[in-house]
């Protein structure tokens, strides 16, 4: 069942293929083809394998077969493995925080004010432009290898797939739940305790920007919990099991402690007897304060746990601070 691999160019100016060759193992005989051939070369998606079948790439004794054909054991499966642009955004040179990097993943610090995709209205200035910049071999991954996402103004940790082979390895811990995603947040309102917020998120009925809790949205679940309360707001820690639009944002609004700074699911709102410095410093703080701090994963070829960290910004570190000194001067 051990591929055996070399590499070779297919035609002049071409890019590079990987040539593979693999025997089917006796166990597998009935199975489909493209079942078999997802068990020989985990590396690859099941839909590119499938698609190599259809264009005669991924070949069973020689002989081009259909994905559903089904095998017998023991025929040699030859492959010639193409890169393909996955993703077509331009590179472009944009500073980016690595916070951890190896041959298979990177984990990127985002800044607050940076989207994560091109789209409409935002074509540049995004992660996977920068990313495409740091790495051009991310144009043959998806989405630059962007297995999962932040809210433009929320900052913090993501990790990033560099091959296919990690790529599909992250999309399966997420999809298990198996990422250990944790975030730092400040609320409005004093919180007694923490809690879990288990409640469905979809797009709001009316207002199609924003998310809401909706009976007919996607399963979404929320753990947070206490770490300094303020006089009139709480720092809290969040830990994300499901991982839907806005859930963090949109469950602590419906749980009526919203983000300061949120834009859409929060107000302004100053304490009474507010200093001046927390009044100008609520007044200016533009974006949702919410940080993604602490990303846990097992690494795609080791199985090791990675953990990595990031400290809060400065802008909530200011925020932060500028609530303990009011709490402090009404002896909180």
């Amino acid at each position: 069942m051990q591929a055996e691999t070399d590499d070779d160019d297919l035609n002049d100016g071409a890019p590079a293929a990987t040539a593979l060759t693999a025997t089917v193992p006796l166990e597998s005989a009935g199975r489909r083809f493209d079942q078999a051939l997802a068990e020989l070369f985990p590396d690859y998606s099941r839909s590119r394998l499938s698609e190599w079948i259809k264009t005669g790439d991924a070949l069973l004794d020689g002989t081009q077969r259909r994905p559903r054909d089904p095998v017998r054991g023991g025929e040699v499966v030859t492959l010639a493995a193409l890169p393909s642009i996955e993703t077509r955004a331009l590179a472009e040179d944009i500073p980016l925080v690595v916070a951890y990097a190896d041959a298979d993943v990177l984990v990127i610090d985002k800044p607050a004010g940076l989207v994560v995709h091109p789209g409409a209205g935002n074509p540049h200035g995004t992660l996977a432009n920068a990313l495409l910049h740091y790495d051009s071999k991310l144009a043959e991954v998806p989405r630059a290898g962007i297995v999962h996402r932040l809210d433009k103004d929320t900052s913090g940790l993501m990790v990033v797939a560099r091959n296919l082979r990690a790529h599909a390895a992250l999309v399966e811990q997420l999809s298990a739940r198996e990422v250990h995603r944790q975030y730092v947040a400040v609320a409005m309102g004093p919180m007694i305790a923490g809690g879990t917020v288990t409640a469905p998120v979809g797009r709001h009925p009316t207002d199609r920007v924003r998310m809401a809790v909706v009976k007919n949205g996607r399963d979404a679940i929320t753990h947070f919990r206490v770490r300094e309360r303020f006089r009139a707001h709480t720092l809290i820690e969040c830990r994300l099991e499901t991982g839907r639009t806005h859930q963090i944002r949109v469950h602590m609004a419906h749980v009526k402690h919203p983000l300061v700074g949120d834009p859409v699911y929060s107000r302004l709102a100053n304490p009474r007897g507010a200093t001046a410095e927390l009044t100008a410093m609520l007044r200016d703080f533009r974006r949702q304060a919410l940080h993604a701090e602490k990303l846990a994963f097992s690494h795609p070829a080791s199985g090791e746990t990675i953990t990595v960290e990031a400290q809060a910004p400065a802008d909530m570190q200011a925020l932060i601070a500028t609530l303990r000194a009011d709490s402090a001067m009404h002896k909180l």
